[in-house]
């Protein structure tokens, strides 16, 4: 770094097509490397394709999976909380489940969707879209359609969707539930609901002090990263909405639990048609919400399929040992 000032914006900038093949990094990028000793790619997601030769595939989850940790002190911290909700969880056998709530403001202002908040919710979504995206949402020829967007099932869910949902799947009152999450857009208001349903729920905020928590609070990716954590070693990992959090966790726990760590991941287009239903009662309702859990948990080892993210699907890729290696323990049998 002495040579461009320990000043990372001087180093050479190698800017890289979106999901181009190993190849080209072997025939393009490794001889500018090889050139300069140090480059920089940036952006830096998705610069692979998602397909790769095998070696290339195994490598990418020995870093992703093995080298890369978390700094020291969000990893100290992450522990305690871990084994805090362990303990809050001790009626379950210190197992608990991690939902990861997207509802945070500019997550419901960015999905255009109608939460039923009048005219009041429309002005602050208007102007958290305004501040967050200038423009976007109010170019000509912009048609917005929120009844369209929510039977796609591209709404973010509610706390109060969320509950009745993990309660019609059979989980009751003394589930011990950790929720990972942002700011919750009116939180006061909208997680009431599901605080009456799962008393036992806990955040980073019940189970860490002010103290604890100050060195984190003003970086996002920092407590997110708390939340990752205590996510990763739950025993039952219920995702809301898609994004980079949930795939990865999910092919971090796959890999981690040799591809059976049970995931729900719900079906939303369903889900908006169940709960948008004025004449369904709660035993059809739980009658679906039971056989989309069922369906969840009996998907079991999922295989990557081809344009699939190697980092949601690890399998079989990284975890399937086809050839003994010489380092390899014999196995004596009596």
């Amino acid at each position: 770094m002495e040579r461009f000032g320990h000043n990372l914006s001087n180093v050479f900038n190698f800017k890289i097509k979106a999901w181009s093949s190993s190849t080209y990094y072997k025939d393009v990028v490794l001889p500018k490397l090889v050139e300069e000793r140090f480059i920089r790619i940036s952006p830096f997601a998705n610069r692979l394709s998602f397909d790769a030769p095998p070696v290339v595939q195994r490598l990418r989850c020995l870093v992703n999976f093995e080298a890369l940790k978390f700094s020291n002190p969000i990893a100290t911290l992450s522990e305690t909380l871990i084994s805090r909700m362990r303990e809050r969880s001790a009626e379950s056998n210190g197992k608990y489940i991690a939902v990861h709530l997207r509802f945070e403001e500019d997550m419901v202002a960015f999905s255009c969707c109608v939460y039923d908040g009048g005219d009041e919710e429309k002005k602050e979504m208007d102007v958290a879209r305004e501040i967050g995206w200038r423009g976007k949402f109010t170019r000509r020829g912009k048609v917005i359609r929120p009844g369209i967007i929510r039977m796609n099932g591209k709404c973010p869910l509610t706390p109060l969707e969320v509950g009745l949902m993990l309660r019609g799947m059979g989980f009751n009152n003394k589930t011990a539930i950790y929720l990972a999450s942002g700011k919750i857009y009116k939180s006061e208001k909208t997680m009431a609901p599901l605080l009456e349903m799962f008393p036992l729920l806990q955040t980073k905020e019940t189970l860490a002090s002010d103290e604890e928590l100050a060195p984190f609070k003003n970086f996002s990716s920092r407590m997110a990263a708390l939340d990752y954590s205590v996510c990763t070693y739950s025993e039952v990992f219920v995702t809301t909405q898609g994004g980079n959090f949930p795939h990865f966790l999910m092919g971090h726990r796959r890999y981690l639990y040799g591809g059976h760590s049970k995931t729900i991941k719900p079906d939303k287009r369903r889900l908006a048609i169940l709960f948008d239903n004025p004449r369904i009662g709660w035993k059809s309702l739980k009658r679906h919400l039971l056989n989309m859990r069922a369906h969840s948990d009996a998907k079991g080892v999922e295989m990557k399929r081809p344009n699939e993210s190697i980092y949601t699907f690890p399998c079989p890729d990284c975890m399937c040992r086809l050839n003994k290696t010489t380092h390899s323990k014999p196995i004596h049998t009596r």
